[in-house]
């Protein structure tokens, strides 16, 4: 699938007319920073749009939006009475004239080749969907905000997904932060499944992939992230609802990738250990194994960060910044299989 568009050029006047579409509800603080990014961007205004889709906000994010529309001619706002991601992009796609749609964050901002990087790399790399990597910016000066946009762009917080992580390399992946594709994709595989609210871009690149679809992740295609939780409960909720959201794979039938289930087996592992603690001595040993062992890990990983970023006090918050991140989510996708078991 990976050649099937090779008629999209970049060069002279057929250079590709790309639609951006941008997701958004109750997003005041961080919306008009994001246009203004993408409005800086080097790619020809001429060659572009902007759909901003708006989940019916609350603020004022719509009157934002307006602002923009009045000024500039390329962006257009757009209603999205189901008010979910997927919902906003099936909006934009629908509306969109480009031959290359790009998804973009409300909560980010782009950095000023980010899109003709995307369309370079995704006419160059005959790949089906191509993005970049985060650097995930803490939306408040706070020891605890901080330590939260550490732990979202660490290894020990955010495993083997690259695109948070970083990459020196060009590298194959299961999924990229805010994709680039072809628009012809959207009708070989399908829109984005409005079931999946939280998990709209792992559902719609297994189709990819499955169809025997391309996905490249290219380091030098970069983005600003700011995480929308800024407090430890917060945190923890998010995490929570991300690992319910983990579990959708198993209802629908679809793959992910295994750093997602990392966490339900960990706190099962943890959970069981506990109950039967009282009983055995096995169970008894292997809680003392698994737990310690995550212990000494969350301890390391948070005095390795704290030595490199020369901030000793993040070795007081970094550890209860994980195990939000790690039970959070395991205690989530725990009770989104027991629901899932309930259910059949």
């Amino acid at each position: 699938m990976g050649n099937l568009f090779s008629h999209i050029y970049i060069m002279g006047n057929n250079l590709s007319f790309v639609s951006v579409i941008v997701p958004c509800r109750n997003e005041e603080k961080y919306i008009g920073k994001c246009l203004e990014s993408i409005i800086a961007t080097d790619f020809p205004k001429e060659k572009m749009e902007i759909l901003a889709v708006d989940g019916m906000s609350k603020d004022r994010t719509r009157e934002i939006v307006r602002g923009y529309t009045k000024k500039y001619s390329f962006v257009e706002l757009l209603d999205n009475p189901r008010i979910i991601t997927p919902a906003a992009m099936n909006v934009g796609i629908k509306n969109a004239k480009g031959e290359i749609i790009i998804k973009m964050d409300a909560h980010s901002v782009y950095k000023k080749d980010y899109i003709s990087k995307c369309v370079e790399h995704l006419i160059q790399s005959g790949a089906d969907n191509v993005g970049g990597v985060l650097k995930t910016i803490p939306a408040k000066n706070t020891l605890t905000a901080r330590g939260i946009a550490i732990c979202l762009s660490d290894f020990f917080g955010a495993g083997s997904s690259y695109f948070r992580t970083g990459s020196k390399e060009p590298r194959e992946a299961d999924a990229v932060a805010f994709g680039c594709y072809r628009k012809e994709v959207f009708q070989k595989i399908g829109l984005f499944d409005e079931r999946m609210a939280k998990i709209e871009d792992l559902e719609l690149n297994y189709r990819l992939r499955k169809a025997g679809g391309k996905i490249m992740l290219f380091p030098d295609i970069k983005a600003l992230y700011y995480p929308s939780s800024v407090h430890l409960k917060y945190f923890f909720e998010h995490n929570f609802t991300d690992g319910i959201w983990a579990t959708y794979p198993l209802k629908y039938g679809f793959k992910v990738s295994f750093r997602h289930l990392i966490p339900l087996i960990f706190t099962s592992g943890v959970i069981l250990a506990l109950i039967f603690s009282p009983f055995s001595f096995l169970a008894r040993f292997l809680f003392v194994l698994i737990f310690g062992s995550y212990l000494i890990l969350n301890l390391f990983f948070s005095l390795k960060i704290a030595w490199r970023e020369k901030e000793f006090k993040f070795l007081f918050i970094l550890p209860i910044v994980f195990a939000s991140r790690h039970i959070g989510y395991g205690l989530g996708s725990l009770y989104g299989f027991l629901k899932r078991l309930e259910k059949k």
